[in-house]
């Protein structure tokens, strides 16, 4: 199976959970595994040909003139992370089946498990920095999210922020550095940086990448003074802590140093960086986790202790530190969610997991005293345990390694914080499972049923087997890993428990006996801890964020007061500054275009477009006439763009002028129609001199422009040349639109929907509560005609409805080689659908509505969408069009462009967008025409939402009152039937507060 799929399919199968927990948990569950587990068959039917030296790709050029390619590979390092990631994920979803309750949505967190874990799986078989960015930041957001699974709990809510937090900002440093060392490289796919080690450390920017890559990496791996992330994730639900901080999450900044390891350590500064803040991290994080009562937490410090570990081993720099920290990435991951799952089994049957309360569980859930006191022996680097042959070779790597000319510092440390580790990992097991039974307990401890502890009694399992038998069992996995970590060429020594009597074996053997000592103690210990004071990471962390919120308020609040004008007023003043600047400093040569003969026709454009303009200046207090010489402004636009030969150009700008009117026309009903003067004689005087100087500013830009020749040529050249050879079109406009730059095409249609969304949520909003009673208080400023709806103009529109259609389907048709294309045919029919609402009125149209916009929106994105990655199976760039010509018996040949099924989710894009943005708009002026006419009538509706529209009388179109309403409505809308009680009982309420009939 290609790494490409094996990363896409935890993504391909996360919405399944959530679908499915209809069906009951087993089913969602049952999917979650399902994927996981052929990602993991797919992984491992590659591990022959890794395990022989071999590396197994997938390369995909996307945007390759940036650097951004599609590059997945399984290399030894990749296929060691992605098996863990997958193998233990494997066994969190049968662990989590059992573990959340009925009341908690297992759907989701399955859905938000199989997002991370697609996370994971990208970033350790990305082979393209930019990609592995991308999953990285991906991991944070969905890390946030089953973080915070648990919503109610504000702990659950403040740690997932506090993540998020300090794992985004580091992301944001450690792309920085990656971007560095890409362009040092030469290249953005990994496996080509990796080749690149002298250039690198040589290169004057090494020191700054290194910073900030390791800025990434130690807040991912919480190592200090980043560590008190981690604790407060603790809220999350026992699966989450299990997978994010054993084998997954924290280990992603492992990867990350494991990975460059390469090209970036064998450098002093590599060393003192990196490995004095793994044994550091190592040691503070072992002392502080000895006095936590929580389980969960004392799990918690000592992972971010064990995290340091690594982190120390990988910052020797030397091949024995990488196999020693490849060794313990494995060996840390089984016996830390085996011990993660057995805190949770704890307090899931417990009802607490206070080690003070706490205590004799070993005769009430012997099961689960022997997984844990297992792969807690582990975790103290007790023999025969594979915790203990790690542990071993990291403190004979300690023995040997010297601190600024110090030979006993650093064995010392590690001594003792190996110590420390002996030590939480005995009160573990000694307060939770010794003593007499606890009798104040929540709940009657047991051990739960087979599926709950089956995930952790197969990982403890590995624990013994990997302890005995390590060559056998893992050895094929660590020098697999360690060649890829160190470059290649590694031959490994023999995993065994016996080497001798060894310094490591001494230093081991204090730091049991020690661990031993210092848990007999811990009573008096732990009164002196509670004493001492101390600095508190999360208190420290809170103070920065209420500064930083408070600096960025002081900032925001300075800069943004709210006004346009002043925005408009600071951007005009700094582009003519930047504008004087470049032309006082620069040189301009001679112009070398003739100018264009102007005649009588183009003047009197020019004229008629000044005296539009300065109207608008002169009477902008009259807001309908400033709207009216807006839209001569437009019309003359629209002329100039047909005297210069561009009628696609044309027909938009009249388009969008007509629909551009309705909607501030109806916006503007709620609006004061005259402007009251607001600015002082110097203050206008101050407008009028800005606004002289930018607008000569900008003319004589344009003149320099258009009288001279591009220093470069122009890309029209070559999209005229290749308009017809490439995308089969003649209308260059159009290929442009669809092809040649149908990317931004696609995002433009994309914000228009996301606009006009915006629009009716907005709307929404103002139709309840407060404003709502505003909008039916509300009374017009101007005086109302008296004919709502002409009989004149209905009978028009009725008769040019199917007219515009039909015209809207040929400038559809015709737009890949004529004026024309989905924009402007979209406009058009958006207008004749206007032109309804406003002769027939809201109600009569919106009875007639077949299809929502919102779908109309959705299907335009889609539709665009799926036509543009057609292209893929053509091995062609998203959004390359294809064409052909077709000859049907009785017709001419004819072309078929894939272009027109790009314009066709234009068309539905653009038409359900205007039609949504209007009928919000108008679903507040008919909201406002209820409170002006009092309800005698009771015509109006109250409940505005599309759901509930078909309870409204017709009043408000054509009908009067007492007509009665029309069988068809009743039965095309499929919303007579969704709309609930409350809302009938908001309409009712209304009328009658108003005075309308109910």
């Amino acid at each position: 199976m290609s790494p490409a799929l094996i990363a896409a399919l935890p993504f391909l199968g996360a919405a399944l959970p959530s679908i499915l927990i209809r069906t009951g948990r087993n089913n969602a569950a049952a999917v979650a595994a399902l994927f996981t587990g052929l990602a993991l068959l797919g992984l491992l039917l590659n591990l022959p040909t890794v395990l022989a030296g071999g590396v197994v790709e997938t390369k995909i050029d996307w945007l390759p003139w940036l650097g951004l390619n599609v590059n997945f590979w399984i290399d030894g390092l990749g296929m060691l992370f992605a098996t863990l990631i997958l193998g233990i994920g494997l066994l969190i979803i049968l662990y989590a089946r059992y573990y959340l309750s009925n009341r908690d949505p297992v759907g989701q967190f399955y859905t938000y498990l199989l997002l991370f874990q697609g996370a994971m799986v990208g970033i350790v078989l990305s082979d393209n920095i930019l990609l592995l960015l991308i999953f990285w930041e991906l991991t944070s957001l969905s890390s946030f999210l089953l973080i915070g699974y648990w919503k109610h709990l504000p702990e659950g809510r403040q740690g997932a922020r506090m993540a998020l937090t300090v794992t985004g900002m580091g992301g944001l440093s450690m792309i920085a550095g990656m971007l560095i060392l890409g362009h040092i490289a030469g290249s953005y796919d990994i496996s080509e940086i990796l080749k690149h080690k002298d250039a690198i450390q040589a290169s004057p920017y090494y020191i700054p990448a290194l910073l900030l890559i390791l800025g990434g990496a130690f807040t991912k791996s919480a190592q200090f003074p980043f560590h008190f992330w981690l604790p407060h994730a603790m809220a999350a639900p026992t699966p989450v802590s299990a997978y994010l901080h054993s084998a997954t999450m924290v280990k992603a900044g492992l990867f990350l140093m494991a990975r460059m390891w390469p090209v970036l350590s064998g450098t002093p500064e590599w060393f003192y960086i990196v490995a004095s803040v793994g044994l550091f991290t190592m040691f503070i994080a072992a002392l502080i986790a000895i006095f936590k009562h929580d389980m969960k937490a004392l799990l918690a410090f000592s992972t971010v202790s064990h995290l340091g570990l690594i982190t120390f081993m990988l910052g020797l720099g030397t091949e024995a530190g990488a196999l020693a920290a490849v060794f313990h990435i494995i060996n840390h991951a089984t016996f830390k969610a085996a011990l993660f799952m057995s805190a949770g089994i704890v307090d899931h049957e417990a009802g607490t997991r206070d080690l003070t309360r706490i205590s004799g569980l070993r005769k009430l859930m012997p099961i689960t005293f022997t997984i844990a006191t297992i792969a807690a022996l582990s975790m103290a680097g007790i023999p025969l345990f594979n915790g203990f042959l790690s542990k071993e070779m990291m403190l004979e790597a300690a023995a040997h390694t010297s601190w600024l000319k110090n030979d006993w510092l650093i064995p010392a440390m590690a001594t003792v914080a190996a110590l420390f580790s002996a030590t939480y990992a005995f009160r573990f097991i000694t307060h939770a499972f010794f003593g007499p039974v606890s009798e104040d307990l929540p709940k009657k401890p047991h051990d739960p049923n087979f599926g709950m502890w089956l995930s952790p009694g197969f990982l403890v399992v590995l624990v013994v087997a990997i302890g005995l038998f390590p060559m056998a069992v893992a050895g094929p996995y660590v020098q697999m890993a360690t060649n890829a970590v160190v470059g290649g060429g590694y031959h490994m020594h023999t995993l065994k428990i016996w080497h001798g009597v060894t310094p490591a074996l001494i230093m081991s053997a204090i730091a049991v006996i020690g661990g031993i000592i210092f848990l007999g103690a811990h009573a008096p210990l732990q009164k002196i801890w509670d004493r001492t004071p101390r600095p508190e990471a999360k208190a420290i962390f809170d103070w920065i964020i209420d500064k930083a919120h408070a600096l960025a308020v002081f900032i925001t609040q300075g800069l943004h007061t709210g006004s346009m004008a002043r925005y408009l007023m600071l951007f005009t003043v700094a582009s003519v500054a930047a504008g004087l600047y470049a032309f006082s400093t620069g040189t301009i040569g001679a112009p070398t275009r003739d100018l264009t003969p102007v005649n009588g026709a183009a003047i009197a454009a020019w004229i008629l477009l000044l005296t539009a303009t300065l109207s608008i200046v002169a009477f902008h207090h009259n807001r309908i006439l400033a709207l009216v010489m807006i839209g001569i402004v437009g019309l003359i636009v629209s002329i100039s763009f047909i005297f210069l030969s561009a009628p696609d150009l044309a027909l938009t700008q009249i388009s969008v002028e007509v629909v551009t009117a309705v909607l501030m026309l109806l916006a503007l009903n709620f609006l004061p129609k005259v402007t009251k003067t607001e600015s002082s004689r110097m203050k206008l005087g101050f407008d009028a001199g800005l606004a002289i100087v930018a607008g000569v500013a900008v003319t004589g830009l344009i003149y320099a422009l258009m009288t001279r020749d591009f220093a470069f040529p122009t890309m029209s050249g070559y999209m005229l040349d290749n308009s017809y050879n490439l995308a089969g079109g003649d209308n260059v406009v159009n290929v442009i639109l669809v092809d040649f730059r149908g990317y931004d095409t696609y995002g433009e249609v994309t914000v228009l929907g996301i606009a006009a969304l915006v629009i009716f949520a907005l709307t929404e909003a103002l139709l309840q509560g407060a404003s709502s009673r505003k909008l039916i208080a509300w009374r017009p400023d101007v005086a109302r005609g008296g004919d709502k709806h002409p009989l004149m103009l209905l009978i028009v529109t009725r008769v040019m409805m199917p007219i515009a259609l039909v015209v809207g389907l040929y400038i559809f048709l015709r737009g890949h080689n004529q004026p024309g294309g989905g924009f402007i045919a979209g406009l058009v029919v958006a207008i004749a659908l206007v032109t309804q609402y406003m002769a027939s009125g809201f109600a009569w149209t919106q009875a007639r509505q077949k299809v929502y916009y919102h779908v109309l929106i959705a299907a335009g994105v889609l539709v665009a969408g799926v036509t543009g990655a057609g292209a893929f199976f053509n091995d062609m760039p998203f959004l390359t069009s294809d064409f052909g010509y077709v000859k049907l018996p009785g017709l001419e040949k004819f072309e078929l462009a894939t272009a027109a099924g790009f314009d066709l989710g234009v068309f539905l894009g653009v038409v359900g967008s205007v039609m949504l943005a209007l009928g919000g708009l108008s679903r507040l002026a008919r909201r406002a025409a209820m409170g002006e006419q009092g309800g005698e009538d009771g015509a109006h509706i109250v409940a505005e939402k599309p759901e509930a529209r078909v309870l409204a009388p017709l009043a408000a179109g054509p009908y009067p009152p007492e007509a009665k309403v029309p069988r068809r409505w009743w039965k095309t809308a499929r919303a007579a039937q969704e709309a609930t009680q409350a809302e009938r009982d908001t309409i009712h309420e209304n009328k009658k507060d108003h005075g309308g009939d109910h």
